[in-house]
Parts: structure tokens; C-alpha cells; sequence
């Protein structure tokens, strides 16, 4: 079998999509992760990781770009990442590496416009023809030199791409069946119409039906994305080429469906160790206690029309409720982890393991009734901001835990640099190995959202001790958490403690002037 070339390390992205930090075996051990947490044992489990923005689009697009969001331009859901954004791929092609993206995308909207054409919009979503000819047409995409890309959430009606190719190759004709009707207008007459889980109006988010899914686990999407990962990684470990491939894996994002046996693996009279609690939402800002009443008014705060995640109530649902939503949603976890298993053991029998930088991450993290929230919004609490994440690879210690703040960010930055010798301009990361090495991580990291215009903006500091939040044009809101002496984020220290907010607004000073890119050297005086 020929070797990668100059035995660079080869690169693998693999990621969750929200993903609540506790729920991975290191963590708990009420669930069953045993794949993510050998991968653990290979190297390092970081405790404090965030999201660059607890949204898809937005971190996402900086997991291949190094950019924040105010800088890559893909600020919030509904937008675009620029088709001609520098990315990490376009570096590693120059150094002879093959880059692949096998599973979900999301750096383009639902909707495609002339001004901001998208292949992740309807109705080219579900044209078949279309997406068996992507490979040869339109890469390399975003950097990627081959794509298989599949848009939907569980039994969402996005499915299409890649993913419905493969579902047909497996003999499964019918597979529209399995899932909702599709948003491009077509009128479409199941098969069978039993098939596809019940959406259950008013249940809540993402509910559906008793949540046992019948499509059968060999063909959920899932299995597509580890069966095309590891034969992307073969043909180039055959090839002789070194790779960049990011594995990205849909689950456990909602809606709550999961076929057998993951189904029934967590019985949800024992899932009170991740389901939270509400509480007062005295002395926060106004959207923060409005999501506690029902049939509540957030008009205010939908400038654009097309409102905003999380800006609603989210009450209604009984903690029974939320027990059952988090037994499926750790056997969505579960299912992932068996799949991640696969990619693993390829690596470990083509003797690559030793000689490939492996992180796992996600996107960003999930409520399941803590703070009385569900799902995600612009609530920077650590349920949605603080992600899951381990590195293992070359000169990485191995079964070691770390404490200290990271960001998202640095991913692309750091495998630029193992792979290159060193971080792209363009990039606002920084190659954090010998921080890895030696148990380190930054002083701070910064959260962003800009989720709705001018009315949903904020950013948050994140230090190792404290927290502040500060929301653009709305000088008496803001929050201010201690993490060390209130972990839940129960006391809003914002207008209580003046001294420490200032000096946290000096930190965030710096922590702005520190990103500032620089994307150019300087080569004369004037």
C-alpha cells in the first residue's frame, strides 16, 4: 500500500450537529458513547470548547474558513457562505491533499435567488440527476474536491442529494416515503403513508409521533455518512494521497426520530441527568423572560420577516415530555457513535491511526428544558454555546482532559499548520498544538450572533472564570455569570456588580483587537 506523501498527517473533521456537551460517555455514564470516548482515551477530551455561534450556517462555514462569522459573511441561517471564501481545502490542495465533505453542508439557504444562487435549495435539492453528475461539474466546492451531501434533519422533507442516490442504490425505491413531503411544491402520494413518522401538532419541536422511526438503520442517513467517509479515506489511502475529509454527521439535531434498535436503548424515566430545569427569568433581558409565557409576543424582534430561532415561547412541553425528546435524543448520539466506530477501526487496520489528526466536535449545543429553553436560540447559555470536542493525533498526549477555554475556530487554523507549517492569513484561528501539548487553550474565546438584523445581535465573552453578554443599541440588557461559584447560570451579575462588568468590557476590548485580522504581510514602509 503506498504511504501519503512526505508522511504528512492526514486530517479528519468529524461532527455532530447539536450536540449538548454532557451528553458523550466521558461525560456521563448514563449514556453509551464507547467509540468517542476511545477516541478520548487516544488523546485529549477538551472540557470548555464554544461555538464560534450557536447556529448551523455561521459555525459551519468558520469550521472551513478560520473566520468568525463578522468576517466570513456567513452571519446567520438564511445566508450564504461566499461561493469564492478562502478556505482551509484551497490551502490543502496547493500542498497535494485530496479534501472531502461527506454529509451535511449547510453553507447555503433553502432558498436560492439570483443574487445568491444555492444547490442547497429547492427544487435542485431532490433533482437526482442533478447531484450524480456534482462531482464532475462543480468541484472543487468551497475547497472540497468531492462532495456527497445530504441536507436533511431526521425525517425532514430537505432529503434529497447524495444521500437519496444512495438510498435508491440500495434497492429502496420508495424512500420519499420515509419522510416528510418536500418544500418545492410538488404534490407527492406516498406509497405508504405509514411510513414516515406523524408530526404531532402542538407536542412541541421536533416531535414525532412515539419517535421509533421505520426506516430501517442500514439505510438512515447515519450509515450513509460513515459508509462514504471510510470509502472516501480508502480510495485515498490507496491512492497514496493524503487527505482532508470532514465527516459530518447530522444527528442528533431534531426532529426526535430514530429507528430500532436506538430507539428503545434509553428509557426516559432515567434521562433527569440531561434534562434541565426553568427558573426565574428575573433581571434578564426581555426576550430571555418572554420565552416563559405562553403565546407570547416577539413582533419586536422579527425586523426581517423571517423571525428568529428561539424567539418564542417555550413552554407547553411536561418534563415527561422532555424525558422522552432526551431518551431518543441520546439514542440519535448512540447510533452516531456506533457509525464513528467504523471510521476508527478503518484507520486503526490501514495503519493510518498513528499518522491522521482526528477532532470531533459539533456545531453548536441544545436545550432540553434547561433554563425552561428547548432546541437553540440567542440565549448564550453553556447548553448552546459550549460544544463536545477531542483531538487525538501526532504528538498529542493521550487520555488526558483539558479544562481551558478553546474555540471552533482554531480547527481549521491548526490542521492548516500540521499540514502546511503554517496558518493561513485569511485565517483569524491560531495553531493551537503546543497549547494541546501542554494543557493550554486561550485566555478567552468570543460567541457571536447576529441572528436578525439590528434586533437580535449580540456577542459574548467567555473567560475561564466569567461570562458577559452584551447585545448591540440596548445598553440595559446584558448578562454577567460567574462560572466557577454558579455553573447553572442562575444569577445575572450584570447590574449587581459593576467593578466586574467593567473590567469584563476591558477584556472584551482586547479579546476584539486580538482577532482583528491581518490578511496580508506588510512588505515596505509606505
Amino acid at each position: 500500500m503506498p504511504s501519503p506523501e512526505n508522511s504528512r498527517p492526514n486530517l479528519l473533521l468529524i461532527t455532530s450537529d447539536q450536540h449538548h456537551w454532557l451528553a458523550m460517555g466521558t461525560r456521563s455514564p448514563h449514556i453509551r458513547t464507547p467509540n468517542l470516548d476511545r477516541l478520548a482515551a487516544r488523546g485529549i477530551d477538551f472540557t470548555r470548547a464554544y461555538c464560534p455561534n450557536p447556529t448551523c450556517t455561521p459555525t459551519r462555514a468558520s469550521l472551513i474558513t478560520g473566520q468568525w462569522p463578522s468576517v466570513h459573511g456567513a452571519y446567520t441561517l438564511g445566508t450564504q457562505l461566499p461561493p469564492d471564501a478562502p478556505t482551509l481545502g484551497e490551502v490543502l490542495r496547493k500542498h497535494g491533499y485530496v479534501s472531502g465533505l461527506i454529509g451535511k453542508a449547510h453553507f447555503q439557504p433553502l432558498k436560492s435567488t439570483p443574487e445568491y444562487p444555492s444547490v442547497e435549495s429547492y427544487p435542485t435539492l431532490r433533482d437526482l440527476d442533478f447531484w450524480r453528475t456534482f462531482n464532475d461539474k462543480h468541484t472543487p466546492w468551497y475547497g472540497f474536491d468531492h462532495a456527497e451531501l445530504a441536507r436533511n434533519h431526521a425525517d425532514e422533507g430537505h432529503v434529497g442529494q447524495h444521500y437519496a442516490i444512495w438510498m435508491e442504490s440500495k434497492g429502496l425505491k420508495n424512500w420519499r416515503d420515509y419522510f416528510q413531503k418536500g418544500n418545492d411544491g410538488r404534490t407527492e402520494t406516498p406509497t405508504d403513508a405509514t411510513l414516515a413518522p406523524p408530526i404531532v401538532p402542538g407536542a412541541g419541536y421536533g416531535w414525532r409521533g412515539d419517535m421509533h422511526w421505520k426506516l430501517p438503520a442500514e439505510l438512515h442517513y447515519t450509515t450513509w455518512t460513515a459508509e462514504r467517509t471510510n470509502a472516501f479515506i480508502a480510495e485515498q489511502h490507496a491512492a497514496g494521497k493524503p487527505w482532508f475529509c470532514w465527516s459530518s454527521y447530522h444527528d442528533p439535531h431534531p426532529p426526535y426520530c430514530v429507528p430500532e434498535p436506538w430507539a428503545s436503548m434509553y428509557k426516559p424515566a432515567d434521562m433527569d441527568w440531561l434534562v434541565g430545569d426553568a427558573h426565574s427569568m428575573e433581571g434578564l433581558p426581555p426576550p430571555h423572560q418572554l420565552t416563559q409565557i405562553a403565546k407570547a409576543n416577539f413582533a419586536d424582534y422579527n425586523e426581517d420577516g423571517f423571525g428568529s430561532h428561539g424567539y418564542h415561547s417555550h413552554t407547553g412541553q411536561s418534563r415527561d415530555q422532555l424525558r422522552q425528546v432526551a431518551a431518543i435524543y441520546c439514542g440519535m448520539i448512540s447510533f452516531m457513535d456506533d457509525c464513528i466506530g467504523k471510521t476508527l477501526d478503518l484507520l486503526e487496520q490501514s495503519g493510518q491511526a498513528d499518522n491522521t489528526l482526528i477532532v470531533f466536535t459539533s456545531d453548536h449545543g441544545h436545550f432540553i428544558g434547561h433554563h425552561g429553553l428547548v432546541a437553540k436560540g440567542p440565549f448564550h447559555y453553556e447548553d448552546v454555546i459550549r460544544v463536545p470536542m477531542i483531538a487525538a493525533g501526532p504528538g498529542l498526549p493521550a487520555g488526558v482532559m483539558n479544562n481551558c477555554p478553546q474555540t471552533l475556530v482554531d480547527i481549521p487554523a491548526t490542521f492548516a499548520a500540521a499540514a502546511t507549517g503554517q496558518v493561513p492569513l485569511f485565517m483569524q484561528g491560531r495553531d493551537v498544538r503546543k497549547a494541546w501539548q501542554t494543557g493550554g487553550g486561550r485566555d478567552s474565546v468570543i460567541v457571536e450572533n447576529h441572528h436578525n438584523g439590528a434586533a437580535v445581535h449580540l456577542r459574548t465573552l467567555v473567560t475561564q472564570q466569567h461570562k458577559l453578554t452584551v447585545y448591540r443599541n440596548r445598553p440595559d440588557w446584558g448578562e454577567l455569570f460567574d462560572l466557577e461559584s454558579d455553573p447553572g447560570e442562575l444569577v445575572n451579575l450584570y447590574d449587581s456588580n459593576p467593578k466586574l462588568r467593567s473590567a469584563m468590557f476591558e477584556r472584551f476590548l482586547q479579546a476584539e483587537l486580538d482577532r482583528e485580522p491581518s490578511p496580508q504581510r506588510r512588505v515596505a514602509g509606505a
